[in-house]
Protein backbone atom coordinates (compact mmCIF):
# COMPACT_ATOMS: atom_id res chain seq x y z
CA UNK A 1 0.00 0.00 0.00
CA UNK A 2 1.31 3.13 -1.13
CA UNK A 3 2.00 6.44 1.54
CA UNK A 4 -0.58 8.66 1.99
CA UNK A 5 -1.24 11.64 3.92
CA UNK A 6 -3.08 10.65 7.63
CA UNK A 7 -5.48 13.68 6.82
CA UNK A 8 -8.15 14.41 9.46
CA UNK A 9 -12.01 14.42 9.15
CA UNK A 10 -12.69 18.02 8.76
CA UNK A 11 -15.87 19.69 7.33
CA UNK A 12 -17.13 23.30 7.43
CA UNK A 13 -20.77 22.64 9.16
CA UNK A 14 -20.24 22.30 13.07
CA UNK A 15 -23.55 21.98 15.15
CA UNK A 16 -23.33 24.17 18.72
CA UNK A 17 -22.38 22.43 22.21
CA UNK A 18 -25.70 20.54 23.47
CA UNK A 19 -23.89 21.96 26.98
CA UNK A 20 -26.09 25.44 27.98
CA UNK A 21 -23.59 27.56 29.87
CA UNK A 22 -24.20 29.63 33.10
CA UNK A 23 -23.73 32.22 32.81
CA UNK A 24 -23.57 34.20 29.07
CA UNK A 25 -19.74 34.14 27.41
CA UNK A 26 -18.16 37.39 25.99
CA UNK A 27 -16.95 36.04 22.54
CA UNK A 28 -13.26 36.56 21.94
CA UNK A 29 -11.54 37.57 18.86
CA UNK A 30 -9.20 35.48 16.81
CA UNK A 31 -6.61 37.30 18.19
CA UNK A 32 -7.25 37.62 21.14
CA UNK A 33 -7.78 33.48 20.90
CA UNK A 34 -4.34 33.14 19.62
CA UNK A 35 -2.60 35.60 22.03
CA UNK A 36 -4.34 33.55 25.53
CA UNK A 37 -2.69 30.62 23.73
CA UNK A 38 0.21 31.61 22.83
CA UNK A 39 0.58 32.95 26.20
CA UNK A 40 -0.29 29.78 27.72
CA UNK A 41 2.39 28.18 25.71
CA UNK A 42 4.67 30.46 26.71
CA UNK A 43 3.90 29.43 30.57
CA UNK A 44 4.37 25.64 29.54
CA UNK A 45 7.57 26.08 28.30
CA UNK A 46 8.81 28.34 30.76
CA UNK A 47 8.47 25.68 33.42
CA UNK A 48 10.15 23.30 30.94
CA UNK A 49 7.21 21.37 29.55
CA UNK A 50 8.11 20.85 26.10
CA UNK A 51 5.64 18.43 25.45
CA UNK A 52 3.40 21.31 24.91
CA UNK A 53 4.90 22.43 21.97
CA UNK A 54 4.91 18.74 20.85
CA UNK A 55 0.82 18.90 20.97
CA UNK A 56 1.15 22.01 18.64
CA UNK A 57 2.97 20.75 16.43
CA UNK A 58 0.94 17.45 16.13
CA UNK A 59 -2.36 18.75 16.00
CA UNK A 60 -0.62 21.22 12.81
CA UNK A 61 -0.18 18.32 11.02
CA UNK A 62 -3.53 16.58 11.65
CA UNK A 63 -5.53 19.53 11.39
CA UNK A 64 -3.73 21.53 8.54
CA UNK A 65 -7.22 22.34 6.89
CA UNK A 66 -8.03 24.50 9.74
CA UNK A 67 -6.88 28.44 10.77
CA UNK A 68 -4.16 28.67 12.68
CA UNK A 69 -6.05 30.25 15.98
CA UNK A 70 -8.28 27.05 15.71
CA UNK A 71 -5.85 24.85 15.32
CA UNK A 72 -4.21 26.18 18.54
CA UNK A 73 -7.59 25.79 19.99
CA UNK A 74 -7.58 22.57 19.36
CA UNK A 75 -5.02 21.64 20.70
CA UNK A 76 -5.11 23.43 24.21
CA UNK A 77 -8.86 21.83 24.52
CA UNK A 78 -8.23 18.51 23.47
CA UNK A 79 -4.49 17.36 22.69
CA UNK A 80 -5.20 13.86 21.93
CA UNK A 81 -7.60 15.00 18.87
CA UNK A 82 -7.23 12.95 16.12
CA UNK A 83 -10.16 13.47 13.74
CA UNK A 84 -12.90 16.23 14.60
CA UNK A 85 -16.20 17.21 13.16
CA UNK A 86 -19.15 18.61 13.77
CA UNK A 87 -22.39 16.64 15.56
CA UNK A 88 -24.12 17.00 12.20
CA UNK A 89 -21.20 15.63 10.35
CA UNK A 90 -20.82 12.77 12.63
CA UNK A 91 -24.34 12.02 12.52
CA UNK A 92 -24.27 11.83 8.49
CA UNK A 93 -21.21 8.89 9.06
CA UNK A 94 -23.45 6.87 11.18
CA UNK A 95 -22.01 8.40 14.84
CA UNK A 96 -23.21 10.11 17.79
CA UNK A 97 -21.24 12.00 20.34
CA UNK A 98 -21.32 10.13 23.73
CA UNK A 99 -23.18 11.73 26.36
CA UNK A 100 -21.96 14.02 28.51
CA UNK A 101 -18.66 14.92 26.07
CA UNK A 102 -17.90 18.82 26.32
CA UNK A 103 -17.23 19.87 22.36
CA UNK A 104 -14.07 21.73 21.70
CA UNK A 105 -14.57 25.02 21.00
CA UNK A 106 -13.77 26.85 17.69
CA UNK A 107 -14.12 30.28 15.57
CA UNK A 108 -16.39 29.24 12.35
CA UNK A 109 -17.03 32.35 10.33
CA UNK A 110 -19.95 34.11 9.43
CA UNK A 111 -19.99 35.40 6.04
CA UNK A 112 -22.89 38.03 4.72
CA UNK A 113 -23.04 40.25 1.27
CA UNK A 114 -21.33 43.37 0.19
CA UNK A 115 -23.80 45.71 -0.54
CA UNK A 116 -23.81 47.14 -3.60
CA UNK A 117 -22.83 49.91 -4.43
CA UNK A 118 -24.56 52.96 -6.58
CA UNK A 119 -22.66 52.20 -9.76
CA UNK A 120 -22.57 48.23 -9.13
CA UNK A 121 -26.44 48.30 -8.69
CA UNK A 122 -26.54 49.61 -12.37
CA UNK A 123 -24.34 47.16 -13.55
CA UNK A 124 -26.29 44.14 -14.71
CA UNK A 125 -23.23 41.96 -14.64
CA UNK A 126 -22.05 42.68 -10.87
CA UNK A 127 -23.10 40.04 -9.13
CA UNK A 128 -22.85 39.98 -5.07
CA UNK A 129 -19.66 38.98 -3.52
CA UNK A 130 -19.34 37.35 0.08
CA UNK A 131 -17.22 39.21 2.28
CA UNK A 132 -16.10 38.15 6.21
CA UNK A 133 -18.26 39.93 8.68
CA UNK A 134 -17.08 38.54 11.88
CA UNK A 135 -16.87 35.06 13.45
CA UNK A 136 -18.77 32.94 16.11
CA UNK A 137 -18.51 29.96 18.38
CA UNK A 138 -18.95 26.70 17.27
CA UNK A 139 -18.07 22.85 18.52
CA UNK A 140 -16.16 19.98 17.22
CA UNK A 141 -15.76 17.06 18.68
CA UNK A 142 -12.90 14.03 18.55
CA UNK A 143 -13.68 10.69 17.29
CA UNK A 144 -12.83 9.43 20.73
CA UNK A 145 -15.72 11.41 21.70
CA UNK A 146 -18.19 9.01 19.60
CA UNK A 147 -19.76 5.68 19.25
CA UNK A 148 -21.30 4.41 16.02
CA UNK A 149 -20.52 3.02 12.79
CA UNK A 150 -16.95 2.05 12.14
CA UNK A 151 -15.16 4.42 10.06
CA UNK A 152 -12.97 4.00 6.89
CA UNK A 153 -9.55 2.76 7.32
CA UNK A 154 -7.04 5.61 7.17
CA UNK A 155 -3.97 4.35 5.18
CA UNK A 156 -1.11 5.28 7.74
CA UNK A 157 2.65 4.16 6.68
CA UNK A 158 5.58 4.44 9.58
CA UNK A 159 8.81 5.43 8.09
CA UNK A 160 7.66 4.98 4.49
CA UNK A 161 7.80 7.46 2.41
CA UNK A 162 6.30 5.81 -0.72
CA UNK A 163 4.75 8.08 -3.11
CA UNK A 164 5.23 11.66 -1.31
CA UNK A 165 8.94 11.60 -2.38
CA UNK A 166 7.66 11.66 -6.01
CA UNK A 167 5.03 14.60 -5.14
CA UNK A 168 7.73 16.53 -3.00
CA UNK A 169 10.09 16.51 -5.66
CA UNK A 170 6.83 17.65 -8.25
CA UNK A 171 6.30 20.22 -6.26
CA UNK A 172 9.99 21.75 -5.95
CA UNK A 173 9.86 21.54 -9.65
CA UNK A 174 6.85 23.85 -9.76
CA UNK A 175 8.04 26.11 -7.81
CA UNK A 176 11.00 26.74 -9.96
CA UNK A 177 13.48 25.45 -7.44
CA UNK A 178 16.80 23.71 -8.90
CA UNK A 179 17.50 20.56 -6.91
CA UNK A 180 21.00 18.75 -7.28
CA UNK A 181 22.66 15.88 -5.19
CA UNK A 182 25.79 16.07 -4.14
CA UNK A 183 28.56 15.18 -1.70
CA UNK A 184 30.45 18.70 -1.65
CA UNK A 185 27.83 19.47 1.13
CA UNK A 186 29.03 16.94 3.72
CA UNK A 187 28.71 16.58 6.62
CA UNK A 188 25.81 18.77 6.08
CA UNK A 189 22.59 16.62 4.84
CA UNK A 190 21.04 19.33 2.90
CA UNK A 191 21.61 23.23 2.02
CA UNK A 192 19.19 25.78 0.94
CA UNK A 193 20.92 28.49 -1.52
CA UNK A 194 17.69 30.12 -2.51
CA UNK A 195 16.04 28.91 -5.61
CA UNK A 196 18.49 25.70 -5.28
CA UNK A 197 18.82 23.03 -3.23
CA UNK A 198 21.66 20.87 -2.48
CA UNK A 199 20.66 17.19 -1.10
CA UNK A 200 23.32 14.60 0.64
CA UNK A 201 23.17 11.48 -1.11
CA UNK A 202 23.12 7.98 0.55
CA UNK A 203 20.42 9.12 3.16
CA UNK A 204 17.70 6.85 3.67
CA UNK A 205 13.97 7.47 2.56
CA UNK A 206 12.58 9.20 5.70
CA UNK A 207 15.59 10.86 6.06
CA UNK A 208 16.13 12.10 2.21
CA UNK A 209 12.29 13.10 2.99
CA UNK A 210 12.83 14.86 5.90
CA UNK A 211 15.94 16.85 4.71
CA UNK A 212 13.96 18.01 1.75
CA UNK A 213 11.01 19.06 3.68
CA UNK A 214 13.31 21.36 5.99
CA UNK A 215 15.54 22.53 2.78
CA UNK A 216 12.00 23.05 0.95
CA UNK A 217 10.67 25.51 4.04
CA UNK A 218 13.74 27.61 3.77
CA UNK A 219 12.65 28.06 0.35
CA UNK A 220 9.22 29.83 1.57
CA UNK A 221 10.10 30.93 4.58
CA UNK A 222 13.29 32.41 4.75
CA UNK A 223 13.73 33.93 1.22
CA UNK A 224 11.40 36.46 1.21
CA UNK A 225 10.47 39.48 3.61
CA UNK A 226 9.32 38.75 7.30
CA UNK A 227 7.52 41.51 9.60
CA UNK A 228 9.83 40.54 12.10
CA UNK A 229 14.09 40.02 11.62
CA UNK A 230 14.93 36.39 12.55
CA UNK A 231 18.45 35.30 13.50
CA UNK A 232 19.68 31.61 12.12
CA UNK A 233 18.50 29.55 15.09
CA UNK A 234 15.00 30.99 14.65
CA UNK A 235 14.93 30.20 10.97
CA UNK A 236 16.52 26.27 11.34
CA UNK A 237 14.22 25.44 14.41
CA UNK A 238 11.26 26.83 12.11
CA UNK A 239 12.18 24.44 8.67
CA UNK A 240 12.93 21.89 11.49
CA UNK A 241 9.29 22.17 12.79
CA UNK A 242 7.97 22.07 8.95
CA UNK A 243 9.68 18.64 8.53
CA UNK A 244 8.36 17.48 12.26
CA UNK A 245 4.59 18.60 11.25
CA UNK A 246 5.01 17.41 7.29
CA UNK A 247 6.73 14.23 8.30
CA UNK A 248 3.78 13.05 10.85
CA UNK A 249 1.52 14.13 8.47
CA UNK A 250 2.25 11.58 6.22
CA UNK A 251 3.20 8.93 9.07
CA UNK A 252 7.32 9.07 9.16
CA UNK A 253 8.55 8.59 13.16
CA UNK A 254 9.60 12.26 13.65
CA UNK A 255 10.24 11.79 17.19
CA UNK A 256 9.31 14.67 19.51
CA UNK A 257 9.94 18.49 18.68
CA UNK A 258 12.86 19.87 20.07
CA UNK A 259 12.73 21.80 23.56
CA UNK A 260 15.44 24.12 21.56
CA UNK A 261 12.51 26.08 20.15
CA UNK A 262 11.61 27.86 23.23
CA UNK A 263 14.90 29.52 21.96
CA UNK A 264 12.17 31.41 19.11
CA UNK A 265 11.23 33.88 21.56
CA UNK A 266 13.07 34.76 24.41
CA UNK A 267 10.01 36.35 26.54
CA UNK A 268 8.69 37.78 23.25
CA UNK A 269 4.88 36.61 22.79
CA UNK A 270 4.26 38.46 19.58
CA UNK A 271 7.47 36.96 17.84
CA UNK A 272 6.36 33.19 19.22
CA UNK A 273 3.14 33.72 17.26
CA UNK A 274 4.42 35.13 14.45
CA UNK A 275 7.32 31.84 13.80
CA UNK A 276 4.30 29.22 14.86
CA UNK A 277 1.73 30.87 12.59
CA UNK A 278 4.48 30.97 9.20
CA UNK A 279 5.19 26.79 10.10
CA UNK A 280 1.70 26.22 10.01
CA UNK A 281 1.27 28.16 6.76
CA UNK A 282 4.46 26.62 5.74
CA UNK A 283 3.37 22.85 6.57
CA UNK A 284 -0.37 23.10 5.20
CA UNK A 285 0.68 24.56 1.52
CA UNK A 286 3.09 21.12 1.20
CA UNK A 287 1.14 19.37 2.71
CA UNK A 288 -1.98 20.67 0.25
CA UNK A 289 1.01 20.27 -2.23
CA UNK A 290 1.34 16.56 -1.59
CA UNK A 291 -2.19 15.70 -1.76
CA UNK A 292 -3.01 17.57 -4.69
CA UNK A 293 0.04 16.59 -6.81
CA UNK A 294 -1.14 13.08 -7.40
CA UNK A 295 -3.98 14.16 -9.96
CA UNK A 296 -2.37 17.18 -11.12
CA UNK A 297 -4.65 19.52 -10.04
CA UNK A 298 -2.64 21.86 -8.35
CA UNK A 299 -2.97 25.48 -8.96
CA UNK A 300 -0.50 28.13 -8.50
CA UNK A 301 -3.37 30.40 -6.86
CA UNK A 302 -3.59 27.88 -4.53
CA UNK A 303 -0.04 28.19 -2.56
CA UNK A 304 -0.52 30.46 -0.21
CA UNK A 305 1.83 32.82 0.99
CA UNK A 306 3.64 32.60 4.11
CA UNK A 307 6.30 34.59 4.22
Amino acid sequence: MSATINSSLTTNTVAPSTQSPKKPQQRQTAKEIIAVNVKTLIEQLEAGHSGALTAYLNAMSRFHNYSFGNILEIARQRPDATRVAGLWSWNQLGRKVKKGEKGIRILAPIIGIKRKTDDEVKDPAYTNKPVLVGFRNAYVFDVSQTDGAELPVMREVTGDVGENRDRLLAFIEKQGIELVFTENIAPASGVSYGGRIAILPGQTEAEEFATLVHEVAHELLHKAERRTTTTKVVKETEAEAVAFVVGKAVGLETGTASADYIHLYHGNASLLAESLEVVQQTSAVILAALELSRTETMADAELAQVA
